[in-house]
């Protein structure tokens, strides 16, 4: 195996580990470190998420790194998810969002346009992976589509990021050349 190939089911594993500890804090509300040690790794061995032997020291590495990037606080023998750690977690669910798909398409196209300055770029960068990841279509580096209705995961969007100037969502009826774009979506 090469270690590209190596290397990107590692970074899978950390994201899998680190979607897995936020999301069980994050439910959990202030979860006990005793917790997250013999319970959760043996739930996590099952759901093949992390490798058998090794466990311990991965979700000990991945809680200390969270705890570095801000995400979790330590309180005495407790973590409990940080604002910063709130809005990941939110992003991880974002990313991870599939949108209903209505049975028939109401020939309308969904089209957010975004003006991020580039002292943000850092956001602007974020966005277009969260849309690219929900299943928006990029027509240019700051316009997206989408085919069916997604405002209630726009306002999301704008809240968690908190752009809500600098994003704006339409709703087109018109759109010059769609051809590749209802191809895409394989809608008529």
């Amino acid at each position: 195996m090469g270690t590209l190939e190596e290397e990107g089911r590692r970074k899978t594993r950390r994201k899998n580990v680190t979607s897995f500890i936020l999301g069980a804090i994050g439910i959990a509300g202030v979860l006990g470190i005793a917790m997250v040690a013999p319970n959760a790794l043996g739930a996590m061995a099952k759901l093949g998420i992390i490798p058998g032997r090794r466990q311990k020291e991965i979700i000990n590495r991945a809680r200390d790194r969270l705890v570095h990037q801000g995400l979790l606080r330590r309180e005495g023998r407790f973590l409990r998810l940080t604002q910063k750690g709130e809005a990941t977690l939110r992003l991880l669910e974002a990313r991870n969002f599939k949108m209903a798909r209505p049975k028939r398409w109401d020939r309308k196209w969904r089209v957010l346009i975004f003006d991020i300055p580039e002292y943000r770029k850092g956001l602007r960068d974020k966005i277009r992976r969260t849309l690219d990841a929900i299943g928006f279509v990029r027509l240019q580096d700051s316009v997206w589509v989408y085919p069916h209705d997604c405002e209630d995961l726009i306002a999301f969007l704008k809240a968690d990021f908190k752009i809500g100037k600098d994003l704006l969502y339409m709703i087109v009826e018109e759109l010059e050349g769609d051809r590749h774009l209802k191809q895409h979506f394989a809608i008529h």
